[in-house]
């Protein structure tokens, strides 16, 4: 257990670490690009960027505890984070130095209440696996507890001694270092560092409760319980704590061990579109989702012989149910939304989703963002993470800079647990993409979208209800500004030199009406042609009501021709 001195030792090096690199990214982002000397501050980006990551490695690979959950999520970023960050990281999933088994044998063995020879027939000495907050050991139950649980091998995860003190003083460090951020306007102004992180702390509290845990793995069993697709272990309930869990052995291929998959017969990149479908399941459909599907929590378990031949000849398998998160359904609808804009590519209705969703706030202008979505989908839609490697760096610079000021003006925030979905699918991304250099997320969503269309056809009817009440809106509001403009000019707030401009406003604000006519129109007889199926009356109103605005729009502008000024 750390005592005061080594806390404080702890707490005051992550703290000089984050203020040395704060101070470097100040320096070369912020103020050498202020004074022009934006290419001196680039030149050395990427040897800067690898010192960094080397950095963080060490002192991760020192500290342990929350510092390997931060660098474990970095290494993950395949899909956004330069090659100097991932590639430098990536150990760390692995790279966790064990703790002697004495200490492992002393701490379970307290809260089992009995000696460890007692509790299990018997346990290997030698860690099955490292990780950042516990240690996992194979196992045999006795058998009297075999007979009860109806398996006899196991897993025993037991907690890192002091982890708990190691949690507190990260997580006290982290808030320090999110306070200095927050007095960056930048920051400040498009992020609620302090409120991520107490997400972020609730979250680490839960996976140090192994009977939460528990409790999280057989909700994610009850809900693949018909999916042939996923295996989950069981629990030993018997030999199961709040710093002890004890599971069935389901140990199989690690997810990312290429060479395994195919010596067993196995194509990654089936593995890689398998995954990915599942992933979407449970952030989209069960709206409950392992949050941390890095690869050493998923196995691939080729099926035993004499199985169902047309079932798949392996499985998913996940352990590690200690971070998990839940998608609200208001959240749930929204991104579906939003993975239905992406798969069709709409920049407007993506910028609307994300609205929707929560991370713009209501006030934003959004106008240039759109168009900035837009170009995106245009130019880069559709590639696949091989293809984008491809693309010249410099068209990723150029679009950076013509849009990077639109995006970073944005008024962005996080939703609550939003911080665990983009984790997620980041951590998705990356798995599919080393799985298979080929793999198109692309591909992936778009199957998913159809679906999502095909279940909301029902919300046709308020689809088509939400389109008339905006040009409703539309119709309302845009005479009052030509009006406006015009009211300015009558009460010489706008000063003017051109004798006609009276009869060109005049013509101005006809036009404009004709237009909201056409538009209104063309609502109505479209929403009425839709409604007359299930609602017939409803229907034929709206449809006879759009001959008024096609009459205003046809002979409009033929009546002030005839009027004085034609």
């Amino acid at each position: 257990m750390p005592d005061v001195g080594s806390s404080r030792a702890r707490y005051r090096r992550i703290l000089r670490f984050a203020a040395l690199y704060m101070a470097q990214a100040w320096w070369f982002e912020l103020f050498l690009p202020r004074i022009g000397l934006s290419g001196l501050a680039a030149r050395g980006r990427a040897r800067r960027l690898r010192g960094v990551a080397r950095s963080f490695h060490t002192l991760a690979v020192s500290l342990g505890g929350l510092m390997i959950k931060v660098g474990q999520y970095m290494s993950s970023r395949l899909d956004v984070l330069p090659p100097e960050i991932t590639k430098e990281l990536e150990g760390l999933q692995d790279e966790v130095p064990p703790v002697e088994f004495g200490a492992i044998r002393r701490l379970a063995e307290s809260e089992l209440g009995v000696p460890l020879d007692v509790a299990y027939e018997w346990v290997d000495p030698t860690p099955l696996a490292a990780a950042s907050l516990g240690q996992a050991h194979r196992a045999r139950l006795s058998a009297a507890d075999a007979a009860e649980a109806g398996f006899a091998d196991v897993v025993m995860k037991v907690q890192r001694p002091g982890i708990d003190e190691i949690v507190d003083v990260d997580l006290a460090a982290l808030r320090k270092v999110a306070r200095w951020l927050s007095r960056v306007a930048v920051v400040r102004e498009h992020v609620d560092l302090p409120a991520l992180i107490e997400e972020f702390a609730h979250t680490s509290m839960l996976e140090i409760d192994y009977l939460h845990e528990a409790r999280n793995a057989e909700r994610f069993a009850e809900n693949f319980a018909d999916d042939a697709r996923v295996t989950v272990p069981e629990i030993a309930w018997e030999r199961t704590t709040k710093r002890v869990l004890t599971l069935s052995d389901v140990t199989a291929i690690k997810i990312n061990d290429l060479a395994g998959l195919r010596a067993a017969g196995i194509d990654p990149s089936e593995v890689a579109a398998e995954f990915a479908k599942v992933m979407f399941d449970q952030l989209f459909v069960d709206g409950f989702f392992h949050a941390d599907p890095h690869p050493g929590n998923i196995f691939v378990t080729p099926r035993a012989a004499g199985t169902d031949a047309a079932a798949r000849p392996w499985t998913l398998t996940f352990i590690d149910f200690g971070m998990m998160g839940e998608v609200p359904d208001s959240l749930r609808q929204g991104l579906r939304q939003l993975i239905i804009a992406v798969a069709a590519r709409n920049g407007r209705q993506l910028v609307e989703s994300i609205r929707e969703v929560g991370l713009l706030l209501p006030s934003a202008d959004t106008v240039e963002l759109e168009r900035a979505m837009t170009a995106l989908f245009a130019r880069f839609g559709g590639m696949g993470f091989a293809e984008l490697q491809k693309v010249d760096p410099r068209e990723f610079r150029d679009f950076a800079i013509e849009f990077g000021d639109v995006v970073r003006a944005m008024p962005f925030q996080l939703p609550d647990n939003f911080l665990l979905i983009v984790r997620t699918v980041s951590l998705t991304s990356g798995m599919c993409s080393s799985l298979d250099p080929a793999f198109n997320m692309w591909d992936a969503v778009e199957p998913y979208a159809d679906q999502l269309l095909r279940d909301e056809s029902g919300n046709t009817v308020r689809a088509f209800a939400r389109e008339a009440l905006s040009i409703a809106g539309v119709m309302v509001r845009l005479p009052r500004r030509l009006d406006d403009v015009v009211t300015r000019i009558e009460e010489g707030r706008l000063t003017v030199d051109t004798p006609r401009l009276d009869q060109r406003i005049r013509g101005l604000e006809r036009t404009g009406r004709r237009v909201i006519s056409a538009v209104l129109f063309a609502g109505l007889l479209i929403g009425g042609t839709v409604l007359r199926a299930d609602e017939q009356v409803l229907g034929t109103v709206l449809m006879a009501g759009s001959v008024i605005p096609l009459l205003h729009a046809l002979f409009a502008g033929w009546a002030a021709r005839r009027g004085p000024l034609g």
